[in-house]
C-alpha cells in the first residue's frame, strides 16, 4: 500500500545492484510513494547489475559515480540538481565492500591495504558524499540521509571481519556530520541497522546462512526483509521523522535487545542431550 509520503520529494539512491539489493527495494518503495529518483553506482557495478531495469521501472536516470572519487561525486550531484532543477530531499547510502572478506583473509591476519580500501568504500564514502553535498548546498532544508549498517559495529560477529570496523566508522561519521548538517540546513542523518539480509554483497560473508538462521531464531518478530527495510527508510525520508537525527536505528525484529530466545535455548538443550547419549 502506498501513502504518498514522498510526493514531490527528490532523492538519490546509492548502491542498487539487483532485486536482492536493499537499495533496489528502497528505490521501488520511494517511487511508489511519489518520489522522483536518480540512481547511482560504481561503473563496474553498473555493468554487473540490472540497474537499467530498475531505471525503467522508476523512470529514473542512472549516473555512474565511484564513491571514492570526489570528481565523480561532484559530477553526480551537479547532474542530479540539473535533472531535478534544484536540490535533493533524501539520499540512501547503501555501499559496502571488504577485500579481506572476499579473499577469506582472517581478521587477525588482515591485509591493511585491503582494509584501507574497504574503509574508503564502506565508510569514508559517506563523508565524501556528505562533504560534496554540503559544499554544493545540494540537500534541501529538512532533508534526510540514511546509511545502512549492521549490528556487528557494536557486537562481535567473528566472520564479519573488518566490515564490522567499517560499519562502526560509518555510524560515527553519520553522528558527526549529522551535527554539522543539522545546524546548517536542518538536514538529518541516521544509520539503519538491518537484520542480516540475503543480498549479493552480504552472501559473500563466511557463514552468512548461519547468521540468518541464528538471527531468525533470536528475533521475537523474525528477521526484517529488504522490502520491510525499504518501508522503514521511506518513513525516515518523509516529513514524519523531522526530529530524528544522529541515531543508529535498529530494524531487526528485536534481535538487538534480545539476550537469548526460547528457540535458541531449546536448540542448545537438544544438542546437549544428544551429546550426553
Amino acid at each position: 500500500m502506498a501513502y504518498q509520503l514522498l510526493q514531490g520529494k527528490k532523492g538519490i539512491i546509492f548502491g542498487a545492484l539487483d532485486e536482492r539489493s536493499i537499495a533496489w527495494q528502497v528505490a521501488l518503495r520511494c517511487h511508489e510513494e511519489g518520489a522522483q529518483l536518480v540512481l547511482t553506482n560504481a561503473p563496474v557495478a553498473l555493468r554487473m547489475g540490472e540497474i537499467k531495469r530498475l531505471s525503467e521501472i522508476c523512470q529514473a536516470p542512472v549516473i555512474p559515480a565511484d564513491v571514492t572519487n570526489m570528481e565523480d561525486l561532484e559530477n553526480l550531484f551537479k547532474q542530479a540538481m540539473d535533472h531535478f532543477q534544484g536540490g535533493v530531499d533524501f539520499i540512501l547510502h547503501s555501499v559496502g565492500m571488504s577485500l579481506n572478506v572476499r579473499k577469506n583473509i582472517p581478521y587477525t591476519e588482515a591485509n591493511y591495504d585491503y582494509m584501507h580500501k574497504g574503509f574508503d568504500i564502506s565508510a569514508i564514502s559517506l563523508h565524501r558524499v556528505l562533504q560534496t553535498a554540503y559544499r554544493l548546498d545540494a540537500i534541501n532544508e529538512w532533508g534526510s540521509v540514511v546509511a545502512l549498517t549492521y549490528i556487528a559495529a557494536q557486537r562481535v560477529f567473528p566472520d564479519y571481519n573488518d566490515m564490522a570496523d567499517a560499519k562502526a566508522l560509518l555510524e560515527s561519521i553519520a553522528r558527526s556530520f549529522g551535527y554539522h548538517y543539522g545546524i546548517k540546513k536542518k538536514v538529518r542523518i541516521n544509520t539503519v541497522s538491518q537484520s542480516p539480509t540475503r543480498t549479493t554483497a552480504g552472501s559473500g560473508v563466511k557463514g552468512f546462512d548461519g547468521f540468518i538462521e541464528y538471527a531468525e531464531k533470536m528475533s521475537p518478530l523474525g528477521n526484517a526483509t529488504a522490502r520491510q527495510c525499504a518501508d522503514y527508510c521511506v518513513t525516515l525520508f518523509s516529513d514524519l521523522t523531522r526530529m530524528v537525527t544522529m541515531q543508529n536505528l535498529y530494524h531487526d525484529g528485536g534481535f538487538s535487545f534480545t539476550g537469548v530466545s526460547h528457540a535458541i535455548m531449546e536448540m542448545l538443550m537438544k544438542q546437549a542431550l544428544q551429546e550426553q547419549k
